[in-house]
């Protein structure tokens, strides 16, 4: 059997191995130009997209212009944090002069008049976007394989499916396009990615970060923004310094976090889901082994029931398709005035079809989804985290849930493997998916922490602690004979945070 093909972009160029943190602290001192940066950025792009296809649209000649602004700009004064840090921002969320598709041919190729209101929140830390990344149609699947476009591949192994939605970020930043990528998630959106593609992915608590126009159109807002990161400290960071554009003083501050407090923890357990469908035995083995590292370190690992109604995957299956039905439905109002429902995909198509059918169901679905906040706070009252699975199972290969796939055969594919991540949408709590096993195949098996409200600290304490005792393989490990020695001393240093 050959061995996995797999493609990343790292190497001795101006950005190594680093990540968003050490790279900003490299542009503070003068090591190093935002333009040397952003080239570097760029010829890594190029170098992977002709496999990995994470690039909706390209922003290369404004990201160097814009980088050589700030070079010849006055150097001294304060400035953001991650100043000159190069990203992406994914196609679902408009960046003036840039095209916002959604994953979908159904919308038009027109640049966006204004710049949305997150991506405001996250430009304001200092990053220079190169480019849009990929998503499914609508975020509405759990791989990113538009039925339009080449599908977005998994870095670790070509043959597999990088996640969704944030399929395209969580591809490049694992590749080393980027450090840091933008994510949202609506019901796994950054976690998933993430898991797949071997990242940190924390979806914060409902409200944490500034919504964007469609979330705050919701009946139950579901979507949290957020990014993909290949380093704690960079969660860490992007979220203290989000606070600095805007804090919800309904919400605890995360603040600064620089490491594990050594704390013990009360953590509870769940292993399978409510759904019917028994966690596959890697994935299982995963949390299991998680589970016992934490106790030997100190904390108290017990396990827990599912905190939600039993009909919690339908409810939330029914309002997943009224999305759908509301997008083709309104598609000319809420994305453009020439949306054509006409070219949306089979799993939109699915959706908004079996919505039709079972539209009935809509007010006690959403009584009940409404009502698992109270349900989840109540359970997590004596916990500071519940460790679960990310997915039901190992990440599929390309083509496993293709909107070309019979929708009744798709759907039941998505319910098992989509079936511990959308509680924390539907209830609001924060949860971060943490890289902690590898399959025979190459690809990355991950954990989910989910957290009490407000509880994203306590979250990053034990992605700090976990980081720190047992640091996860990147893909620039597999390079490393080819880096010089601050490439590897960075890496290195990500395992014993400061």
């Amino acid at each position: 059997m050959s061995a996995p093909q797999s493609c990343h972009s790292f190497r001795n160029d101006a950005i190594g191995c680093d990540d968003a943190t050490a790279l900003a602290e490299r542009v503070r001192r003068r090591e190093i130009s935002i333009t040397e940066l952003t080239q570097a950025a760029i010829a890594r792009a190029q170098a992977v997209e002709p496999l990995l296809h994470g690039l909706a649209s390209a922003n290369y000649d404004q990201a160097i212009r814009t980088a050589s602004k700030l070079d010849a700009a006055d150097q001294t004064g304060s400035f953001p944090l991650f100043r000159g840090v190069p990203t992406l921002i994914k196609d679902n969320t408009n960046v003036s002069g840039m095209t916002t598709r959604h994953g979908s041919l159904a919308v038009p190729s027109v640049p966006a008049s204004d710049t949305s209101p997150f991506a405001r929140q996250l430009l304001a830390q200092g990053f220079l976007c190169l480019g849009k990344s990929t998503l499914p149609e609508f975020g509405f699947n759990a791989t990113t394989e538009p039925a339009h476009a080449q599908a977005t591949c998994n870095p670790w192994n070509l043959a597999y499916s990088s996640g969704a939605s944030s399929g395209g970020s969580a591809a490049l930043v694992a590749a080393g396009v980027v450090p840091i990528a933008h994510a949202n998630d609506g019901g796994g959106s950054i976690r998933i990615p993430a898991a797949c593609c071997g990242l940190v992915g924390l979806k914060p608590t409902r409200g944490r970060l500034i919504d964007n126009e469609a979330a705050a159109s919701l009946p139950i807002n579901i979507i949290s923004e957020g990014v993909v990161t290949r380093s704690v400290r960079d969660t860490a960071n992007f979220f203290e310094q989000a606070e600095t554009y805007f804090r919800n003083p309904g919400l605890p501050a995360i603040g600064r976090m620089e490491g594990p407090s050594g704390r013990p923890l009360r953590i509870g357990l769940v292993l399978d889901s409510i759904n019917g469908h028994k966690t596959d035995d890697i994935t299982r083995r995963t949390v299991e082994e998680t589970a016992l590292r934490l106790e030997k370190m100190g904390h108290r690992i017990e396990p827990v029931p599912v905190p939600v109604h039993s009909t919690f995957p339908d409810d939330f299956a029914l309002y997943w398709a009224l999305l759908a039905f509301g997008i083709r439905a309104n598609g000319r109002k809420l994305l453009h005035p020439a949306f054509d429902k006409h070219k949306t995909d089979g799993l939109t198509n699915g959706l908004d079809r079996m919505f039709r059918r079972q539209f009935w169901r809509l007010p006690t679905a959403l009584w009940r989804l409404k009502r698992s906040w109270h349900d989840y706070a109540h359970a997590m009252a004596g916990f500071d985290a519940v460790l679960t699975p990310v997915l039901g199972h190992t990440t599929p290969a390309l083509g496993h849930l293709s909107p070309a796939v019979p929708f009744d055969t798709l759907f039941e594919r998505l319910r098992e493997y989509v079936s511990f991540t959308p509680l924390a949408n539907a209830t609001g709590a924060p949860a971060i998916s943490l890289p902690m096993g590898h399959t025979p195949d190459q690809l990355p098996v991950s954990v989910q922490f989910m957290g009490r409200h407000g509880g994203e600290r306590t979250l990053l304490d034990i992605a700090f602690t976990l980081e720190a005792n047992h640091p996860w393989p990147l893909l620039c490990d597999f390079n490393r004979n080819n880096l010089g020695s601050r490439e590897q001393n960075t890496r290195d240093s990500l395992a014993n945070p400061v």
